[in-house]
């Protein structure tokens, strides 16, 4: 099995970068260290959750676990794409779980008062029970609309607080208004609210959490803010128009996609900043999910490294969200590969792929879709699936093995295939 799990270490294609943009290392690691290797393990629950009121759910965006352990997620009940069946009703968009599933509660949508996403896409709780929320219109939207805006509600859904406005966005520099992000973050340190701001622009910016007043931002490899081909504008993907080489919304389809590139540091830009998360020791991880890429930062915006996730492919969006194990060190780090329909489990500190779960299909354990995940103070998995899976999924932690579990993708699951 020690040769399994170094030849799947191998098929990943993964690439750290060290220090800046010159000195590259390959993640090679020696058959004796990978036998020692102790990783979680993890099994689907088909029961979880349970969906009262004969609601269904449309694409679910983000899911998200409290303080308390209740598992939060905001879902897109006006999607186009939602056909409701007879006797069913289109759940509210922020709906809210105890860790066994049950129903705790739900609200959202739009009210007077403040400017409610047209695409539901962010849910974050921070350490107060406080409720932030974000979208990503005009993707899988029926308007053309931009949701440049951040929302902070308390836990009950009361209106407390709006950061920019519809359709505002300035483009890369703008300090008032975010643009169309793909994550929300507060940091309870330092009380700072951090926006992967990244279907619209292409930047990490920060702001504090209860004024929402602008701090700091910077640019992929922790260049300062400026405006770079793609960012701004009120297109799905930035810009007036879909530009040659940008990302595709959810389920659609990107104009003129280039080739992946598999050596060297990858683009200079961001290409959809799709996740990002400060961790126990102090680094900000961020998703650059088209560029199958992820960088670590200090909280001022300084360049640490970087490390690439299924780079050989197939599909070019691999790394959407991403979430820490609960332990103090926060020793594994697990990434929705989106693009490929699986789940990746990490050790953080040797930024070395462990192995993967999940194939592209319906069934349980599953994805179509996975789009963001959130782990709970026990270790378990939570996953959310937009366009077509429209789902949460509860992976529960069963414990440690020293090999690859049952479910793990084998070398030739992920060996790169055409046809993506």
């Amino acid at each position: 099995m020690a040769n399994r799990r170094l030849l799947t270490g191998f098929a990943l294609g993964a690439l750290v970068v060290a220090g800046g943009m010159a000195a590259r290392t390959r993640l090679v690691a020696a058959p004796q260290s990978m036998a020692s290797e102790k990783m979680p393990v993890f099994e689907v629950d088909p029961s979880w959750p349970q969906l009262p009121n004969n609601w269904v759910v449309g694409n679910v965006s983000k899911v998200v676990v409290d303080s308390h352990d209740n598992v939060w997620f905001i879902q897109r009940p006006r999607n186009p794409q939602l056909k409701v069946p007879d006797g069913k009703t289109a759940a509210p968009p922020v709906i809210e779980f105890d860790a066994n599933g049950k129903f705790v509660q739900a609200w959202g949508g739009p009210a007077t008062g403040y400017d409610w996403p047209d695409t539901e896409h962010n849910i974050f709780v921070d350490a107060k029970d406080n409720v932030y929320i974000s979208g990503s219109s005009p993707n899988n939207s029926k308007t053309t609309e931009s949701d440049d805006m951040v929302l902070k509600f308390t836990n009950k859904g009361k209106f407390v607080k709006q950061l920019g406005g519809r359709s505002a966005s300035g483009g890369n520099t703008d300090t008032k208004n975010v643009n169309k992000p793909g994550d929300l973050f507060v940091n309870s340190r330092t009380n700072e609210l951090y926006a992967a701001d990244g279907y619209g622009n292409r930047r990490v910016v920060v702001f504090d959490a209860d004024t929402f007043a602008f701090k700091r931002g910077w640019l992929a490899f922790g260049k300062p803010l400026a405006d770079v081909p793609g960012s701004g504008g009120r297109g799905s993907s930035g810009g007036p128009a879909v530009v040659p080489g940008a990302p595709a919304a959810e389920g659609g389809t990107p104009t003129g996609r280039p080739a992946l590139d598999t050596e060297g540091d990858g683009p200079p830009n961001y290409g959809l900043v799709h996740c990002v998360m400060v961790s126990n020791d102090n680094m900000v991880y961020v998703c650059d999910r088209p560029n199958r890429r992820v960088q670590v930062f200090t909280p001022e915006g300084k360049y640490v490294t970087q490390f690439f996730i299924n780079r050989a492919g197939p599909s070019a969006s691999s790394v959407s969200g991403a979430a820490f194990s609960p332990d103090k060190d926060q020793q594994f780090i697990y990434f929705a590969d989106y693009g490929n329909s699986r789940i990746v489990v990490m050790d953080r500190k040797k930024m070395q792929v462990l192995y993967q779960f999940g194939k592209r299909g319906a069934a349980p354990g599953d994805f179509q879709g996975v789009h963001h995940i959130a782990v709970d103070s026990k270790g378990n998995i939570y996953a959310a699936e937009v366009a077509p899976g429209a789902r949460i999924q509860k992976f529960v932690f069963k414990g440690w093995s020293s090999t690859p579990p049952p479910n793990a993708l084998s070398e030739a699951d992920l060996q790169p295939k055409s046809g993506n």
